[in-house]
């Protein structure tokens, strides 16, 4: 009897979880049911928000919106139509007319699809008044993108239809939606976006509008996107820019106590106006296809270059750190510093006996070659020195992505030995062997934000902030990284006597920018010029030298950190330091004291050089 009954249950047991199923599937979980969502009765109506204005650290406008208008197709919906005035009137061919009525019945014969975007106010106008006659097309209102400024395209970035990976990754967007596809506009998308409102309008059997369903209840308002407020100094912005015109390179300014951009110029650019409405297409195709003058590549943050005589801050830090060298540790420059019988780092004249200070003012190569040595030789093995120099220079934010919130970049390098050990299978490399680190040649790379970044460091004595090109968000907060201090592993009292070297630099008569030096301002910085070359069937063929500079000021309290790199721009101090120094003046005055040095940047052109390597990619630098 037990046994029965204990059979009995279970199939009472089972029954009922059977029937609860059922009940759930076919009464609470019903995919059939009406719903406004998959319901072919109901046609949803979208209400597309305004999208985050966009202004510099000041309260200028930089991104602001207009209105927009987006020709919609149903394709079952269409009835028979004189299909040539409606191409006419959208000024486009019936092939064309042809390929995207097609492109949107595969879509879906009954959803809506974007047929023709972004008509502007000038070519909706004319199909306005006829688009009763053209049955199954409708016009929806969408903001799209204006740039007062024409200016920073590499920072605010550009809009670009979603494809299909991004309508499966988020099922906020439809298709024919724009979305941020590159700079601010695609890291902060998410923010700028806002939230669409819908309309849910009811159809009767013959497919004919009857009114709102359910009298609303399923419907949405639309909410704004979040305003954001950058760091950039617009009025900086342009004017790098403008110092930029017929050069190639990339200038980044910082706020040292902050890590806020300041500036982030890239050249040659482009006018970000080019890239909205109908005409972003045919527009994209032209500049990303300049394999030359790359207007679309943010030198700022991906090009990557040998960092040249800046680096020796670097080196000389980590020498004071590490006890090999003080400020009074003399070493002998001949013309350079030979360290074997056949091999010679090459110097400029200048006084034999050579200090710290005067080493760096004068950018001695021998004295950092001694120095570098030293780090690498301290230690028992040259294995255990590159551990040592590299953790050390990896502490400024060099050979690594900095986590700044712009979406592209590259991460340098900073070799160590596990570099040197696959490159020297035998594991029989030196000091010696990678002596051309010492002074930023070599196996370093940086791009010009990681040097700006270093120079905000040495600005800071011994701290930065994460570079960030968002200073406030409406309606949110930062991300705490940003507000997170780094602290390098040089102990503070070292950067003293390095920057008492950067600010003579400037102020004695034999520093390499004395002529760059601003009445008024207290300047530390740095000239570079790095090494150039490429490959030409198989063959390494040097180019002409990149000028490079780097600086910060005041000395004190520092407003500023700036890295200029001009490519091709033969020495640092002919190019690279009266363009820093100029936006030094610039940020921290309004006013240019040295108006000749402005016009001669302004009009000076490098565009000769670019076409003698274009043309003539053999020639050698020297004949120069």
């Amino acid at each position: 009897m037990k046994k029965n009954g204990l059979l009995v249950g279970i199939i009472l047991l089972v029954g009922l979880i059977f029937i609860g199923r059922l009940f759930y599937l076919q009464i609470l979980d019903n995919p059939y049911k009406t719903s406004p969502l998959n319901n072919a009765s109901i046609k949803s109506v979208y209400d597309y928000p305004a999208r985050g204005y966009i202004y510099d650290r000041n309260g200028e406008l930089i991104v602001a919106n207009e209105q927009s208008y987006d020709v919609m197709v149903i394709p079952r919906e269409i009835k028979p139509m004189d299909t040539l005035e409606f191409c006419s009137l959208l000024k486009i061919d019936k092939e064309y007319f042809k390929g995207r009525y097609k492109k949107a019945k595969i879509y879906s014969p009954r959803l809506p699809s974007v047929f023709l975007g972004q008509l502007s106010k000038e070519d909706y106008a004319p199909l306005q008044e006829k688009l009763f006659k053209f049955k199954g097309f409708y016009i929806q209102k969408r903001p799209i993108r204006k740039y007062p400024l024409k200016t920073a395209a590499n920072v605010v970035g550009y809009l670009n239809e979603v494809d299909e990976r991004a309508i499966a990754k988020d099922d906020y967007y439809q298709q024919g939606e724009l979305f941020g596809y590159t700079g601010v506009e695609k890291k902060y998308e998410l923010l700028l976006r806002g939230t669409k409102g819908v309309k849910r309008i009811q159809k009767n059997r013959f497919n004919k509008e009857i009114g709102s369903y359910k009298n609303g209840l399923y419907d949405t308002l639309s909410a704004p996107g979040n305003d954001l407020t950058l760091s950039l100094d617009i009025i900086l912005q342009q004017y790098g820019e403008k110092l930029m015109t017929n050069k190639r390179g990339g200038i980044v300014a910082l706020e040292p106590t902050t890590g806020e951009i300041l500036a982030l110029v890239t050249a040659p650019s482009y006018d970000p106006n080019i890239m909205v409405g109908r005409k972003r297409r045919k527009n994209s195709v032209l500049l990303l296809g300049d394999s030359i003058n790359k207007p679309m590549f943010d030198r700022g943050l991906k090009a990557q270059y040998a960092p040249g005589s800046p680096f020796k801050i670097i080196t000389g830090l980590i020498g004071l750190q590490e006890g090999v060298i003080d400020e009074n540790t003399i070493f002998t420059c001949n013309h350079g510093y030979r360290y074997s019988r056949s091999r010679k780092m090459g110097c400029h004249a200048h006084a034999s006996q050579v200090k710290l200070n005067f080493g760096i003012y004068t950018s001695c190569n021998s004295y950092f070659a001694n120095t570098y040595r030293r780090i690498i030789e301290k230690f028992d093995t040259a294995h255990e020195g590159m551990e040592t120099w590299s953790k050390h220079a990896k502490s400024f934010g060099l050979g690594n992505f900095l986590g700044y919130d712009l979406p592209v970049g590259n991460r340098g390098l900073i070799p160590n030995a596990n570099f040197y050990d696959q490159w020297y299978t035998a594991k029989n490399w030196t000091a010696t062997t990678t002596l051309s680190n010492a002074i930023g040649q070599g196996e370093v790379i940086t791009t010009p934000i990681q040097l700006a970044n270093m120079t905000a460091t040495v600005a800071n004595r011994g701290y930065y902030y994460t570079p960030h090109i968002v200073k406030k968000i409406k309606g949110a907060s930062l991300d705490p990284k940003f507000t997170t201090k780094h602290v390098t592993t040089i102990d503070k009292k070292h950067f003293e006597p390095m920057v008492q070297g950067l600010f003579d630099v400037f102020e004695n008569p034999g520093g390499t920018a004395f002529r760059s030096r601003v009445k008024g301002i207290e300047i530390c910085g740095k000239t570079g010029t790095a090494q150039n070359s490429t490959k030409i069937n198989g063959a390494t063929v040097k180019l002409t030298d990149h000028s490079i500079f780097i600086a910060f000021a005041p000395k004190d309290n520092p407003k500023i950190a700036i890295a200029v790199f001009v490519e091709n721009g033969y020495w640092g101090s002919r190019w690279a330091a009266p363009i820093a120094t100029l936006m030094i003046e610039k940020y921290l005055n309004r006013e240019i004291s040295r108006k000749a040095l402005e016009v001669k940047m302004f009009n000076g052109s490098l565009q000769d050089e670019y076409d003698r390597q274009l043309n003539d990619p053999e020639y050698h630098a020297e004949s120069r």
